[in-house]
């Protein structure tokens, strides 16, 4: 029974990874950029949070109307302002601005909030559970996981039904002809990362109310991030779920095993799917 239990906890606890993840796998996906200060915005959203259930006493999750449009602006604003000039065939500029904005956002938040640990309070929803069969699950991960489904039923219903999703494709495909077409590259690009800072503002939300944060966090949810993205397979918005699954379940046996093994069993399961499957286990097929 405590096997049963650590996998279904491992597959909702992929819930929260898939929404790491998404965000990240969108931006490569439409401009091929790998945004390293992806866990420190993550972070960010995380005090954003804490900033506005503080000031106006809000739950958490209500906070998420004023913190999730915030967030996207930011977005929208940051690929307008800093990062657009930077994309091209050079894939090592935007790689360093955003190496240099994860310093700065690290060193901005512990110059504002110190290096102590927070932690956002949700009341009830933080132990509430439901039995299941055998098994109590508790509301807040089942949460997680259902937020994580909706944000990629979201996202598949903007790409595929939506003018902004078909820009975000023919973009992506081929940004030049695209132009042609008289779609304005700057304000794409800007689009996807301003969704993916929505996204990210909605993890940081429930990485708040799960456990505590520092200004120092933010690499390590990068790390989750990658790793369940390359699982997965490269622009695959379900296979980023089921990268989120995999490293879930492997973290909550291995934790099972050892509480020392938690996360080392989860980059060790990364290690192993890419040496046997190097493209992901469910890889954009293209053509």
């Amino acid at each position: 029974m405590d096997w049963l239990n650590a996998i279904v906890q491992g597959i909702l606890l992929g819930g929260l990874y898939a929404l790491f993840a998404a965000g990240l796998s969108l931006i490569f996906g439409v401009m091929r950029l790998v945004n390293i200060a992806h866990g420190d915005f993550i972070v960010l959203g995380s005090y954003l949070a804490l900033v506005v259930v503080q000031t106006l006493g809000l739950n958490p999750f209500v906070a998420a109307l004023i913190v999730v449009p915030v967030m996207a602006l930011f977005g929208y604003v940051l690929q307008r302002v800093l990062l657009n000039p930077t994309l091209g065939k050079d894939l090592l500029a935007p790689l360093l601005v955003t190496f240099g904005l994860s310093i700065i956002i690290q060193n901005g938040l512990l110059t504002f909030f110190t290096a102590d640990s927070r932690r956002v309070m949700a009341g009830g929803i933080e132990t509430a559970s439901v039995s299941v069969g055998p098994l109590n699950l508790g509301v807040l991960p089942l949460a997680m996981f259902a937020t994580a489904i909706a944000v990629i039923l979201g996202l598949e219903f903007i790409f595929t039904r939506t003018s902004l999703g078909r820009a975000f494709r023919a973009t992506s495909d081929d940004a030049e002809i695209a132009k042609l077409m008289a779609l304005d590259n700057r304000h794409i690009y800007a689009m996807a990362m301003a969704l993916s800072a929505g996204i990210v503002a909605l993890a940081g939300i429930f990485l708040a109310v799960r456990t505590n944060f520092d200004p120092s966090t933010g690499p390590m949810r990068l790390i989750f991030g990658f790793e369940a993205v390359i699982i997965g397979g490269l622009g695959s918005l379900w296979g980023t779920l089921a990268g989120g699954v995999v490293l879930g379940v492997a973290q909550t046996l291995g934790a099972l095993i050892d509480p020392g093994y938690q996360v080392l069993a989860g980059h060790l399961v990364f290690f192993l799917i890419l040496i046997l499957r190097p493209r992901g286990l469910f890889p954009r097929m293209d053509g």
